[in-house]
């Protein structure tokens, strides 16, 4: 019998600077807490989805709760673009990470707020 995902998590593989990194996250808790409780250290400022600091974005299929997200609009979700800090995993996901520049860039170019631009 398999073992529900509230006590596996979603499989979440993190592609850093440094090199593929795979984590587990409940679809309850925050991708960038879990990848710090799993000694995965990724940027983040305000870790309520305004900054950008953590950008990543969404490498094939895959969804997240952006929620939590203060700022967070549908064009972010469409280029898939995902904020860790505030994100919950809906399904398993690939992140490529560090991707703050290019989120702030995009939103430049679709006049939406970008802070630290």
């Amino acid at each position: 019998m398999p073992v529900p995902e509230s006590q596996t998590g979603f499989r979440v593989v993190l592609i850093t600077p440094g090199g593929e990194r795979e984590i587990r996250v409940p679809a309850t808790q925050h991708i960038w807490d879990a990848a710090l409780a799993s000694g995965i250290r990724l940027p983040a400022m305000c870790h309520q989805g305004r900054c950008l600091s953590c950008a990543a974005r969404l490498e094939g299929e895959g969804r997240v709760d952006q929620s939590d997200s203060h700022t967070y609009f549908p064009e972010d979700s469409a280029a898939g673009f995902v904020l860790p800090c505030t994100a919950k995993p809906l399904s398993d996901l690939r992140l490529r990470t560090h991707q703050q520049d290019a989120m702030r860039a995009f939103r430049r170019e679709h006049g939406l707020p970008a802070p630290y631009s």
